[in-house]
């Protein structure tokens, strides 16, 4: 496969999927914004989402103040934002024009589907589209695709580079998702353990269709420990760190496999892969929850570029 379609397919489902995350963040900001202010204090929910989301400076350049509509507007439909659901849906679609020949006619109808609808909404009124409203459509949208894609395409170097792409950029979304509950959101270290520590993982378990999964896990009361564990290292959970990582490693040895040599991206997936492996919860917080998930996505920004440099810009590893 020439290495421009596979950056085309690579990229195609890493936008997909970011656009996922950012409804997921909408999601995670509206229901924080609805719990009662136990602090006494500043709320920083939205600011919280539009740091994890990396466009807290674009924003206040843009809109100044952070009112919810505001940053409804600029996280799902604005144009000049590139995490936006509208720009990443449109970024996702723009790629699989490009290489429309090496997309079933299945994948290509649903993505294409998603953005004509996406346009359609951008022309609603406003007041008739409720945070919950969009973030389960882009949901929907995105597991539609992701759907026909897992239900149709051959099972070439193609499909594989479109799952490097999904499991690469999942695992940074989770780890900005898990980064936005802890480190941001709540306002005082005093709080871990508290009603709104507890209210604020289960929103977060909620926003990431997770909540009955960690109860079906775990037996007993919940804890902030058992859900980190959930998210990082639980195998079985889809959505976690371990998992994400592990199918990063899947696809990467099945592309070592159809050309014939692993490279460098093999080697940089297998390192972190064995790292998270050995790892317990209690390792995690000792280092400090919000430290561990900042070097992981270095980690696992690492492993994209290890990518780009040995299959998708045709660099020799």
């Amino acid at each position: 496969m020439l290495s421009r379609t596979a950056d085309h397919l690579f990229w195609m489902m890493r936008y997909l999927e970011r656009a996922e995350t950012t409804a997921r963040l909408l999601e995670v900001g509206a229901r924080s914004a609805l719990m009662p202010d136990v602090s006494g204090g500043y709320r920083n929910d939205w600011e919280a989402v539009l740091q994890a989301s990396g466009g807290y400076e674009d924003f206040l350049s843009k809109y100044g103040e952070t009112k919810q509509r505001n940053i409804e507007t600029f996280l799902f439909f604005d144009e000049s934002n590139p995490s936006s659901v509208l720009s990443c849906i449109a970024a996702a679609r723009e790629n699989a024009r490009v290489v429309r020949t090496a997309l079933t006619s299945a994948a290509w109808d649903a993505l294409n589907t998603a953005y004509q609808e996406l346009r359609g909404m951008q022309r609603m009124e406003r007041s008739t589209l409720s945070i919950s409203d969009l973030s389960e459509w882009t949901m929907r949208a995105c597991f539609l695709v992701r759907g026909a894609v897992s239900a149709t395409q051959l099972r070439n170097d193609g499909y594989n580079f479109m799952g490097v792409g999904t499991s690469i950029e999942r695992a940074d979304n989770t780890a900005r998702l898990l980064d936005v509950k802890y480190f941001v959101l709540l306002p005082s270290l005093s709080y871990v353990g508290s009603g709104l520590d507890q209210s604020q993982w289960i929103t977060l378990l909620q926003a990431m269709s997770a909540d009955r999964s960690v109860n079906w896990s775990y037996t007993g009361e919940l804890t902030s420990s058992k859900i980190a564990d959930f998210l990082i290292l639980n195998r079985q959970f889809p959505r976690s760190l371990l998992s994400a990582v592990q199918w990063t490693n899947d696809h990467l040895d099945e592309i070592a496999r159809i050309y014939g040599h692993a490279t460098q991206a093999q080697a940089a997936a297998r390192s972190l892969l064995g790292e998270l492996a050995e790892l317990r919860v209690d390792d995690i917080f000792d280092e400090g929850l919000h430290e561990f998930l900042n070097r992981f996505m270095y980690r696992n920004g690492e492993v994209a570029q290890r990518v780009q440099d040995c299959y998708l810009r045709g660099i020799p590893a």
